[in-house]
């Protein structure tokens, strides 16, 4: 067998999230599903990251594995056929060697979050943000993010469901830009770790919120880390506003992709 590396970009809103789930409309069952119909046989796909339920996707990398010799543009090319209507498009895709694994190759994962603070309601942005009304004060989102860089027990910022081993994580970057749009501003994170606890993002980026709309002092979010306790977290953020952005290999399998254009 020929094993492909796909990125794979898709709107959330209509599954229960990346892993497939029987009976019910997952993004893994969905590719599965088009593979089927291109090689008649089960399938089993992999993936860098299991994004939950709503939550999109710029650059998810998953990889399959073929019987047939295909040309990486022909794959894709049918593959995309197969998944309409559905929002899930193969944006790229390589020939790998066999010893490539979308999830456990993976260095670094790197999650967008849009938050949209303005009054007026999200048009263009509706189901791709995080709406929020109050003004954000960036510098004091700073300050308080500063405090979950490195090597932390992030209890407090896990899901009681999440399934990892320990809690201990280390966080490599939370980033803060602003970006004027009509009638307010996009606040956009950029959060990056070699790897996640479940809602772990949203469950910062919600205190991070609170600490810009005055809820919160900068060095609250040092105290919860400390606490350990899931009940010491800020609201958790809605997952529309999420976007897996970007994952970092020893080398970047899509660097000489004959699909690439520019």
């Amino acid at each position: 067998m020929q094993r492909y590396a796909l990125k794979i970009e898709y709107h959330g809103a209509p599954f229960v999230g990346w892993q497939r789930q029987i009976d019910l409309a997952s993004v893994q069952g969905a590719i599965e599903d088009a593979l089927a119909k291109i090689e008649p046989r089960a399938h089993n796909i992999a993936a860098a990251g299991r994004t939950d339920a709503g939550v999109h996707a710029l650059a998810q990398v998953a990889h399959c594995d073929m019987e047939r010799d295909w040309t990486p543009f022909r794959l894709s090319e049918a593959i995309n056929y197969h998944l309409k209507p559905l929002p899930i498009a193969i944006v790229d895709c390589v020939a790998v060697d066999d010893d490539f694994h979308a999830r456990f190759s993976a260095l670094e994962r790197r999650y967008l979050f849009r938050v949209l603070v303005r009054r007026p309601p999200a048009t263009h942005q509706a189901g791709l943000v995080w709406q929020v009304k109050k003004p954000l004060d960036i510098d004091r989102m700073r300050e308080a993010a500063a405090h979950l860089i490195g090597e932390h027990d992030f209890t407090t910022f896990r899901s009681t469901i999440c399934q990892a081993q320990t809690p201990v994580k280390t966080l490599d970057r939370v980033d803060m830009t602003e970006h004027p749009v009509g009638g307010g501003v996009e606040v956009q994170f950029d959060v990056r770790a070699r790897s996640f606890l479940h809602n772990q993002v949203r469950s910062i980026v919600g205190t991070l919120e609170r600490v810009g709309a005055g809820s919160f002092a900068p060095d609250d979010v040092k105290l919860m880390l400390a606490a350990r306790d899931r009940q010491a977290c800020g609201p958790v953020a809605p997952p529309q506003g999420l976007y897996l952005s970007h994952v970092t290999y020893e080398t970047d399998p899509f660097a000489q992709s004959p699909l690439r254009r520019g």
